[in-house]
């Protein structure tokens, strides 16, 4: 089993936690946006209390580990990897539980380029473990509003896990989805399960409008964000997301696998 100091060793050395690639200036500015209602950063959630930045900046200090000094507006965002693993630890307890409660469950990302294997390997997991990996709305269309304009796509299943794909590219060896951090996906996918008589899921596992959209909804989530996504952090201070890992959602697909691995572990569900 994967030690939790050599996962940190890992962490830093990937930069998933420490200094991250994630800007501040990223990161401040989705905090004024988030701050302002803007529904690209909201990403599905329809926070019950009033945010300011300086709030923000707090909750992300407080969650994250980023700094707490609003004078520190540029360069690398920071991620304390105690955090991270704090993270993990909830995350897996929660995913061990379902495995062990044979639920229902949802998997989506936005971030397929990145957390698909991840994600992929969770779905894996709770199927074996007796689990039902829900698949609603496959090839549902799905048009979500981009500042590229109206972008429309198709709800896929990859080993589990949805994500949206550009229409005709779903062949073998095409590419592998697209980001997003719209909840469009999820809710869609939800409104379908409801419309065929369920089931219905008891826990989502995703990340951006994935977490946000279906814990908006009432339905228990868990997911992975970065510093500049605060929607997920919000939720989970306001209690409609349970766990949110705080990482980096963008370095290598392969730097996550050490963490698919102490997951799956502490979960009790390695194979």
């Amino acid at each position: 089993m994967l030690s939790t100091g050599a996962l940190r060793a890992h962490l830093l050395a990937a930069r998933l936690a420490g200094s991250v690639a994630t800007s501040r200036e990223e990161s401040l500015r989705s905090y004024r946006l988030f701050a302002a209602r803007d529904p690209r950063v909201l990403i599905g959630l329809d926070p019950e209390w009033t945010w300011g930045p300086q709030d923000l900046i707090e909750l992300m200090a407080d969650k994250c580990g980023v700094s707490a000094d609003p004078g520190y507006v540029s360069g690398h965002d920071v991620i304390d990897p105690e955090r991270t693993l704090e993270g993990l630890d909830a995350f897996a307890e929660r995913v061990g539980r379902a495995g062990r409660e044979g639920a229902a469950v949802l998997l989506g990302t936005g971030h397929p380029h990145r957390l698909l294997g991840f994600h992929a390997a969770l779905a894996d997991a709770l199927s074996t473990a007796g689990c039902t990996v829900l698949t609603p709305a496959q090839g549902r269309r799905v048009d979500i509003t981009t500042r590229f304009g109206l972008r429309t796509y198709n709800l896929d299943y990859v080993r589990g896990v949805a994500l949206v794909r550009n229409p005709g590219a779903g062949a073998a060896g095409g590419e592998p989805g697209a980001h997003t951090h719209s909840p469009l996906p999820v809710r869609i996918a939800l409104a379908a399960a409801a419309e065929a008589g369920g089931p219905l899921p008891e826990l989502v596992i995703g990340d951006h409008g994935w977490v946000c959209g279906a814990g908006q909804l009432g339905f228990e989530t868990i997911g992975l964000a970065d510093t500049d996504d605060p929607a997920l952090f919000v939720g989970e201070a306001e209690g409609r997301v349970s766990v949110v890992v705080p990482l980096d959602d963008a370095v290598r697909s392969d730097y996550y696998r050490p963490l698919t691995r102490y997951v799956l572990n502490r979960a009790c569900l390695s194979q």
